[in-house]
């Protein structure tokens, strides 16, 4: 059976090389627009997305990512915005899925308007740092925010990659 729908999870694929072309407003607004309905426990709506686009806050967000995370370079892969998906922990005991359901929404949604996205990992460690929280700060949000993951966002700079085969055994019917 296919369908949209279908073929767009299907054909979704995480990039890895960003042009510097900022994504436009209206597909931006429509892509958070999504993550807000994404589900969530009890329809707590625990999630808080930060859009960061403005060079410093890219900056510090990456900078962040490599100090809390190790390594070097970016992270982000050069992608123009970043999507930060935060929850408080002491509103819900499933802040970690609801968020990570809120970035799966905003990976489709990105694929559907013809957005690159990838979705990456250590904003936990990032925004338990003392850094982090200054970061919460600064942008009026709440220290008890936990870090639930981001997603680099732009376009592909290049084609996106193949599918790889699913594996044995993925499904099992009962």
């Amino acid at each position: 059976m296919e369908n949209e729908m279908l073929m767009l999870l299907k054909t979704r694929r995480s990039v890895r090389k960003y042009q510097a072309r900022a994504v436009e407003e209206e597909k931006l607004d429509a892509i958070l627009e999504a993550g807000t309905y994404a589900p969530t426990g009890m329809n707590r709506q625990t999630p808080v997305i930060v859009a960061v686009r403005a060079a410093e806050d890219r900056e510090a967000v990456r900078a962040l990512n490599v100090q809390a995370r190790g390594g070097a370079g970016d992270p982000y892969y050069g992608a123009p915005v970043v999507l930060l998906v935060l929850a408080d922990a002491s509103q819900s005991n499933t802040w970690v899925e609801d968020g990570a359901c809120v970035l799966t929404i905003m990976m489709n949604a990105c694929h559907a308007l013809g957005v690159a996205s990838c979705w990456i990992h250590g904003e936990r460690e990032m925004f338990r740092l003392p850094e982090g929280k200054a970061l919460l700060r600064k942008w009026g949000l709440p220290e008890t925010l936990e870090g639930v993951g981001s997603l680099a966002v732009g376009y592909g700079d290049g084609p996106a990659p193949a599918a790889k085969p699913r594996k044995d055994g993925y499904i099992v019917k009962v």
